[in-house]
């Protein structure tokens, strides 16, 4: 009889800092593990603190109990499979992100992380010492080898661990999402595959944090870098892998293979899920907006009521002179079609009241944008208003091109507790509503069908704080707009960079200077999903003050 071995994976969605609800996943997991008969039961990497804690996993008396609480799983644990848990260790004074295996009662063993990432939105190197590179621990009739992460982008850890017997490679992951990376990480993966001989079992968690959102679609693979097993992206789910030992070794016997989505369809379940999860372990359950008949709060609050149901979002009209129509019509209608509840708030008793308060100190001056801002000001002012009555978050609207080059006002329409299209480029924004109206998944709460009026999609977008204004009053065509941006921004492009790639010198120089002298509204504005590696926060994290700009 051929030996065998099962290992159930638990791609699940932990909490940071709730170390309870943490263990509790773990030991429902475990149990599962243990009725379809496993030998070891996995949890992703750190998954007793939940990821990314940042500077709390330093805390003394937070890594201290997350230690303990993976100490009391396993005495909970001891009548079944070994448990596999992400959890932080101290060991000679030194703070460690650790893999911990625990058998019969206690921590039986344990793998330390080596390669400790220090880039993107990981400070690692801040918070944690490295690791030695160290072999493999044994489970059962198996001696298996656990990269943490990182460790499985470097060859030297699976390198290591093939040469001291491991047999096949479990790596417990943290990994974020952005866009197309999960090509990056198969890519990887096979080359650990090839490299080690090993199979290779690649666990990743899902939820959100903050800004980032862990998309799962863990996977494993066998050695020349076939496929055997493709869990669903983004969904919490639990399943039970076989290996096989034959003449040449362990194969991970063929398994479900879960059908990924595409770019689109991911982007916009990181919006949905990010903002789901940031409302639920933080403690909300409803939010409100300003719902201006343009495209980005259209997107928002269909954004909002597939997180969290129609029932829970609350589309706010702020009208004044300026508001034509059309947006009127077109937030009215967006709104029922969702399905959300829909309030008209006009602005102008409160603005007349202010223009009133300040007309002494404004006397004999022309009316611009601080007029203008006063509108939005006062909006903001207003939504947050309701958020305190109702207990309701606020969302903010902003795209990635306006939050780039500044084009909101800060302590008004940037108002607010998150922003899910904060790293969505302004073109994007266009397509992603045509892909929801034309696309209905199992996951979205809110209805199917054009829930975005085309009339929204289609129109000029506006700010409509002054008679007849547009976008491209004060910038350049969003085509141009967002080319310039993605160079300058996501890839660290110069100025000679963008000139060469054929655009007009002085629009770049232009939008340079906005988006430096931007940050500070950046560095005070609602985190946001993470889409790119170009996101703005953890990835991008530029100075306030800064007089530099590319002479070329």
């Amino acid at each position: 009889m051929a030996d065998t071995f099962r290992i159930t994976l638990g791609q699940l969605n932990p909490t940071v800092g709730d170390l309870a609800g943490n263990a509790a996943l773990a030991r429902e997991a475990w149990e599962q593990g243990r009725e379809a008969g496993a030998d070891m039961v996995a949890l992703p990497e750190m998954f007793i603190t939940g990821y990314n804690a940042q500077d709390l996993v330093v805390k003394p008396a937070f890594h201290n109990a997350a230690i303990e609480a993976v100490k009391a799983l396993a005495v909970e644990c001891a009548d079944g499979p070994a448990l596999a848990i992400g959890c932080p260790w101290v060991e000679d004074g030194k703070l460690y992100n650790a893999y911990l295996i625990c058998k019969e009662g206690k921590i039986a063993s344990k793998a330390l992380k080596h390669h400790l990432p220090n880039e993107t939105v990981f400070d690692e190197v801040r918070i944690f010492d490295a690791g030695p590179l160290g072999g493999p621990y044994s489970v059962g009739n198996a001696r298996v080898g656990s990269p943490i992460c990182e460790d499985a982008w470097h060859e030297d850890v699976a390198e290591t661990l093939a040469e001291t017997g491991a047999e096949f490679l479990l790596i417990p992951n943290g990994s974020p999402y952005y866009r197309d990376k999960f090509e990056t990480r198969l890519n990887h993966m096979v080359s650990r595959v090839i490299e080690s001989g090993l199979p290779l079992i690649y666990l990743n968690m899902v939820g959100g944090q903050d800004d980032q959102v862990f998309d799962g679609a863990s996977f494993a693979l066998n050695p020349g870098g076939a496929l055997a097993l493709q869990m669903p992206a983004f969904d919490s789910a639990i399943a039970h892998v076989d290996l096989v030992r034959g003449s040449e070794g362990w194969r991970v016997q063929d398994s479900e293979k879960a059908p990924q989505p595409d770019a689109w369809e991911q982007d916009y379940r990181v919006m949905v899920q990010s903002l789901r999860d940031y409302l639920g372990k933080s403690g909300f359950k409803k939010v409100l907006l300003g719902m201006s008949g343009g495209i980005d709060s259209a997107l928002v609050a269909t954004i909002a009521a597939d997180a969290l149901g129609a029932e829970n979002v609350r589309c706010v009209m702020l009208p004044s002179e300026y508001t034509s129509q059309e947006s009127l019509e077109d937030a009215k209608a967006c709104a029922n079609a969702l399905g959300c509840r829909y309030d008209f708030v006009p602005i102008a008793e409160g603005r007349t009241a202010i223009t009133n308060t300040l007309a002494p100190f404004f006397e004999g001056l022309d009316e611009g944008l601080t007029e203008e801002n006063i509108q939005s000001r006062l909006r903001g002012l207003l939504l947050m208003a309701m958020s305190n009555k109702f207990g309701e978050m606020v969302l903010t609207t902003g795209n990635k091109s306006e939050v780039a080059v500044g084009y909101a006002t800060i302590y008004g329409d940037m108002s607010g507790g998150y922003n899910p299209i904060k790293d969505l480029y302004k073109m994007r924004v266009f397509e992603t509503c045509r892909w929801r109206n034309a696309n209905h998944r199992d996951w979205m709460m809110g209805p199917a069908g054009e829930v975005i009026p085309d009339r929204i999609i289609t129109k000029p977008p506006s700010a409509e704080l002054r008679d007849d204004q547009k976008d491209s009053d004060s910038l350049p065509d969003y085509p141009v707009l967002d080319a310039i941006l993605e160079m300058l921004v996501d890839d660290d492009a110069s100025v000679a960079d963008c000139v060469a790639a054929g655009f007009d010198r002085d629009v770049v120089k232009k939008v340079e200077h906005l988006i430096y002298i931007s940050e500070y509204k950046r560095f005070q504005s609602a985190p946001g999903a993470r889409l790119t590696k170009g996101a703005f926060w953890l990835d991008r994290r530029y100075p306030i003050v800064n007089r530099w700009r590319d002479p070329s």
